[in-house]
C-alpha cells in the first residue's frame, strides 16, 4: 500500500507527532478559489471527471506535456475519454506532486488504495461515480469530511456575495468567508476594460463613479460590506510590487485621464498601481484585516491557447522581476505612518525567498505575535522540496512556531488532502530534528504543541480573534 500510515514519515519522532498532534486537526484554509455558488447550492458532481479534473489546470499541464490533445483536456471528448488520458499519464507523473496528491485523494475521498494506470482507470471510474451518487458526496459532505472548519473563498469586490449570504442562512458546519480581492480595481493596462469594470463597481456600490474621491468611496463601502459578511482578509495579486512615487494629485489626474477614454502609458500604470495599492494598504489597516500578498506570476504566456480558452488554463509561469526596493519602500511607509496592518508575503520564484523572509521580519512591531508573515510554498512551490525550503527559510531568519501554515490555493473540493500532505512534511521535518538531537527530546511536548499551532491554532488566532 503507497499511501499508508507511515506516508513521508521517516522515523518515530515524525510518526508520534502526526498521529497524536496533527492528523485530527480541523482544517482552515484561508485561501481558495472554490466556487461558492457550488457550496451554497450543495453541488452533487455527476462524474469524478467533473469533479477531479474539470477546472485543475495543474493536470492540464501534465496532460500536454505528455502529448495528450486539448480536445481530451478542455475540450468535447466525453468524461470517460477524459478521464483515461489523466489515467494514462499519472504514472509517468512520479515526482511530481500531483503523483501524491491524486493518490491522497482517491484514498482520503474514496477509500482507493489502487495506483492509478490505464488498467485498472475503467474500475477506479465506476467506483467513484457510483460513489459520487451517494448524498454523502455532495460538496458540502466532501468538506465535513475532511474536517473543514473555516474556508476562505477568493471574491471581487464587486461580487454581491449572494452565496456567501445563502451559505450563512442556511449554515452546515464549515464556516465559509469572502475574501477581497482587489486585483481589478488596480488593472488600468486595459483603459477600456476598466472603464467597464468601474461601472461595475459603482452599481455594486450604488453610487457612480466620476472621481478619484469616488473611487475610494465605492472601495469604502463594498469593503464595509464584505466585512459585515464576515470578511476579514484581503488578497492581492501582484506581477511585481510596484515601487513609482505618486502623490494624491497625480493619481487624481491619471484617473481623470482613464475617465475620459484614454491610456495610461508603462509609467503612469506604475504610478497609478502604486498609489492604489497603498490606498488599498490603508484600507486593509482600517478594516483591521490581515492582507496577503501574492507576487510573481506571469501570466497567459501561450497567447494561442489564451485566445481560445482564456486564462486559468495552466499557461502561467515564474517572473523574475526584482522586489526588494519596492517592497522595503511599500512596506517601510505604511509602518511609519503607523498603517501596516498584519501581513503576508508569498513569493513564486525561488530566488526570492530569503528576500521576502527577511523583509517581512523588518517590519514586527510586538504588537501582534507573527504580525509580519512570510507564507506557505504558492503554487509552483507547493511540492515537496518547495515546501521545505519555505520552512527551512522561515526558520533559519524567523518564528516556525508562529507560523499560520497551510493553504490549498485550489479550485478542487477534493484538494483538502494537501493539508495532510504539508503536515506530513512538517511533522517529518521536526521529527527527524529531534532524532538527530538538532531539537532537545525532552521537548517533545513543545513541539507537539507548536506542530498543532502551524496546523490550526496560529491561522485561528491570526485571522479571527483579532
Amino acid at each position: 500500500m503507497f499511501i499508508d500510515e507511515h506516508f513521508l514519515l521517516e522515523n518515530e519522532f515524525a510518526e508520534e507527532l502526526f498521529q497524536q498532534h496533527a492528523a485530527s486537526l480541523p482544517i482552515i484554509d484561508y485561501h481558495n478559489h472554490l466556487n461558492p455558488r457550488d457550496i451554497a447550492e450543495d453541488r452533487q458532481f455527476t462524474s469524478l471527471t467533473e469533479l477531479w479534473l474539470g477546472g485543475d489546470h495543474y493536470k492540464w499541464r501534465l496532460l500536454r506535456a505528455n502529448g495528450v490533445e486539448e480536445k481530451y483536456i478542455t475540450g468535447k471528448e466525453d468524461d470517460f475519454a477524459k478521464f483515461m488520458k489523466w489515467a494514462e499519464t499519472l504514472p509517468y507523473a512520479m515526482r511530481n506532486p500531483l503523483y501524491h496528491w491524486s493518490h491522497l485523494e482517491l484514498k482520503r475521498y474514496f477509500g482507493i488504495d489502487d495506483l492509478l494506470n490505464k488498467e485498472n482507470a475503467g474500475s477506479v471510474y465506476r467506483r467513484c461515480n457510483a460513489l459520487l451518487k451517494e448524498r454523502e458526496f455532495s460538496v458540502r459532505h466532501l468538506l465535513l469530511r475532511m474536517k473543514v472548519e473555516i474556508l476562505c473563498t477568493t471574491d471581487d469586490p464587486a461580487d454581491n456575495l449572494e452565496f456567501h449570504e445563502q451559505i450563512a442562512a442556511h449554515p452546515f458546519g464549515v464556516k465559509v468567508l469572502p475574501a477581497w480581492r482587489p486585483d481589478k480595481v488596480m488593472a488600468v493596462e486595459d483603459g477600456t476594460a476598466y472603464r467597464q469594470y468601474l461601472e461595475k463597481l459603482g452599481c455594486a456600490a450604488d453610487m457612480e463613479i466620476r472621481h478619484w474621491a469616488d473611487l475610494l468611496e465605492a472601495i469604502d463601502r463594498r469593503m464595509c460590506y464584505f466585512h459585515q459578511r464576515g470578511c476579514r482578509l484581503s488578497d492581492h495579486g501582484l506581477y511585481a510590487f510596484p515601487g513609482a512615487d505618486f502623490s494624491d494629485g497625480t493619481l487624481e489626474c491619471l484617473f481623470n485621464k482613464l475617465l475620459k477614454g484614454q491610456n495610461l502609458t508603462a509609467e503612469e500604470t506604475g504610478i497609478f498601481q502604486a498609489g492604489m495599492l497603498y490606498q488599498l494598504a490603508v484600507r486593509n489597516y482600517r478594516m483591521g484585516w490581515a492582507q496577503q500578498f501574492h507576487v510573481g506570476a506571469i501570466r497567459n504566456n501561450n497567447i494561442r491557447l489564451y485566445k481560445v480558452l482564456g486564462a486559468d488554463i495552466g499557461c502561467d509561469s515564474i517572473a523574475d522581476r526584482p522586489m526588494a526596493e519596492a517592497l522595503s519602500k511599500f512596506l517601510g511607509r505604511l509602518d511609519a505612518e503607523g498603517k501596516l496592518a498584519r501581513t503576508i508575503l508569498y513569493h513564486l520564484n525561488p530566488k526570492d525567498a530569503e528576500v521576502m523572509m527577511s523583509m517581512a521580519y523588518n517590519f514586527n512591531d510586538g504588537s501582534v505575535a507573527g504580525k509580519m508573515q512570510y507564507g506557505a510554498a504558492w503554487w509552483f512551490l507547493d511540492q515537496m522540496e518547495g515546501i521545505i525550503r519555505q520552512l527551512n527559510v522561515l526558520s533559519n531568519g524567523g518564528l516556525l512556531s508562529r507560523f499560520v501554515g497551510m493553504l490549498t490555493d485550489s479550485r478542487s473540493f477534493l484538494s483538502f488532502s494537501r493539508h495532510e500532505y504539508f503536515r506530513r512534511i512538517l511533522c517529518n521535518m521536526l521529527g527527524t530534528d529531534l532524532k538527530r538531537g538538532i531539537l532537545p527530546r525532552e521537548a517533545l511536548d513543545f513541539v507537539g504543541q507548536m506542530t498543532e499551532d502551524i496546523c490550526y491554532r496560529n491561522a485561528k488566532e491570526y485571522f479571527f480573534n483579532h
